[in-house]
């Protein structure tokens, strides 16, 4: 019974997302446009979904002794550090390094678009699915915690909201993601809306 939520699961998240061989230039680039492509740094996220009844994307809260982003909510994700290191190995790395989810449980579907980061980074996110039973086990220094949010929620453009921040001097308009406990915003929210908009309503 598992096999199968997994199976369904994975048919419906593989039909709206760009395949794993698509050309990263292909990809379309959405957030804050830089003023040159050279100067955002590559990164890669994981947007992991569990697999089960009731389905939940993966995210971290960032520690907050972190110099950077600290006590933020994330996907799991980082910088593609590693020489010929592809964004999937990448996304998969950081995924084992700062929430213990071991490669084993993880199931690469797909990709979203890019998105560009206020804070200079294009990120480039790859969705899986994981197996019901994934135990995470979060790097202390990095993470404080790992928890997910329903992917009914996700799906609902009702949760999302246009709020506006000051960063660098510049005035900037983000997206805010409604969670009872979790401050959701930014880069991390807009993948989920993008997310939730393809999946729940079919977006090509």
């Amino acid at each position: 019974m598992t096999e199968i939520f997994r199976e369904a699961l994975e048919a419906r998240l593989s039909a709206q997302l760009f395949p794993l061989d698509t050309p990263l230039s292909e990809l379309p680039v959405g957030g804050y446009s830089p003023e040159s492509d050279s100067r955002q740094r590559a990164a890669a996220v994981l947007v992991g979904v569990t697999a089960g009844v009731e389905p939940g994307v993966v995210l971290t809260l960032r520690s907050r002794q972190l110099e950077y982003h600290a006590g933020q909510v994330s996907f799991p994700g980082g910088g593609r550090d590693a020489p010929g290191e592809s964004v999937v190995e990448t996304a998969l790395r950081e995924a084992r390094e700062e929430a213990g989810i071991q490669e084993n449980k993880v199931r690469p579907l797909g990709f979203l678009g890019r998105y560009d980061t206020i804070t200079g980074y294009r990120m480039t996110a790859v969705v899986a699915s994981l197996e019901p039973d994934t135990a995470f086990q979060p790097d202390r220094n990095e993470v404080e915690s790992v928890f997910t949010v329903p992917l009914a929620h996700v799906v609902d453009p009702g949760r999302f909201r246009r709020d506006t921040v000051r960063y660098a001097g510049r005035r900037f308009e983000i997206v805010t993601f409604e969670h009872a406990t979790h401050h959701i915003w930014g880069a991390t929210a807009a993948l989920l809306e993008d997310f939730g908009a393809r999946v729940g309503c079919g977006r090509p």
